[in-house]
């Protein structure tokens, strides 16, 4: 993997969503950070790095209590082939106390759909509970009457790209972006937006290739919530277009009746 070397840029809003015309579905991609910042280790201790056997990173996702993690379900995990990595920050780095865990068992959306994007989670069941601590701790979730309006300010981070084509981070890295509610949102994407999906972003930032998975998370009245999972967006990862993220709210009932027993 190549070193990261983009210097990272301030968020600009100068263009809003009013500015961009459509564009045709062919061109969106699953994803897709571009222009974000570096995070702190242990700022977003439910990020985990899901990797290969070679130890290559490929998805992200979020630890929602000791023995579960959410992902994408496009993120195609394998509990044969793939690994969970908690606590991790720095990708080169060999003296973090990062947790690794195999999974008995990857539980996908009944209802995903791959040609629409539609329901685009898959629950991981750590082989053995992971041990909380200081880098590593779960994230709450978005409850299911969750209202989140258009312009809330949130978080999404990740390990993705930084630049279109290039590598992925090697450091986590954290954006912060707009939510925008769903008729202006399907301005841009029309129909292909559902109401199992959150869009955010088009203010100069973006999530990209290798960030899928992750979390967008906003904060709410018990603190940092699980609103969405990185999903789908152009496949320039361009920042200001609108990212596309499976709305956590309207997939509580599928997460609930597996991590609540």
């Amino acid at each position: 993997m190549a070193l990261f070397w983009i210097v990272c840029l301030a968020i600009s809003a100068a263009t809003t969503i009013a500015d961009i015309p459509s564009v045709n579905p062919i061109e969106i991609d699953v994803s897709r950070i571009v222009n974000g910042q570096y995070a702190k280790p242990g700022s977003w201790p439910w990020q985990v790095s899901l990797q290969d056997s070679y130890g290559r990173h490929f998805c992200g996702g979020s630890l929602i209590n000791q023995n579960w993690v959410v992902t994408a379900a496009h993120c195609n995990f394998n509990p044969g082939y793939h690994r969970v990595v908690l606590g991790e920050f720095d990708m080169y780095s060999s003296t973090e106390p990062v947790q690794i865990k195999s999974v008995s068992r990857a539980i996908t959306h009944p209802y995903w759909n791959p040609r629409n994007m539609n329901y685009d989670c898959t629950l991981l069941r750590l082989s053995s509970p992971a041990y909380m601590n200081n880098y590593i701790s779960p994230i709450s979730l978005a409850a299911s009457n969750a209202y989140i309006p258009g312009g809330t300010t949130c978080i999404t981070t990740g390990w993705g790209r930084t630049v279109p084509g290039g590598p992925t981070a090697t450091k986590l890295m954290q954006t912060y972006i707009p939510i925008i509610d769903p008729q202006t949102c399907q301005q841009y994407w029309g129909n292909q937006i559902s109401d199992i999906m959150i869009c955010a972003g088009a203010s100069g930032s973006s999530s990209c290739q290798g960030d899928s998975g992750g979390p967008l998370v906003c904060y709410g009245n018990t603190g940092w919530e699980l609103v969405g999972i990185v999903s789908w967006g152009m496949s320039n990862c361009n920042v200001y277009s609108p990212a596309v993220y499976a709305r956590v709210s309207k997939l509580r009932s599928f997460i609930d009746q597996y991590i609540n027993y």
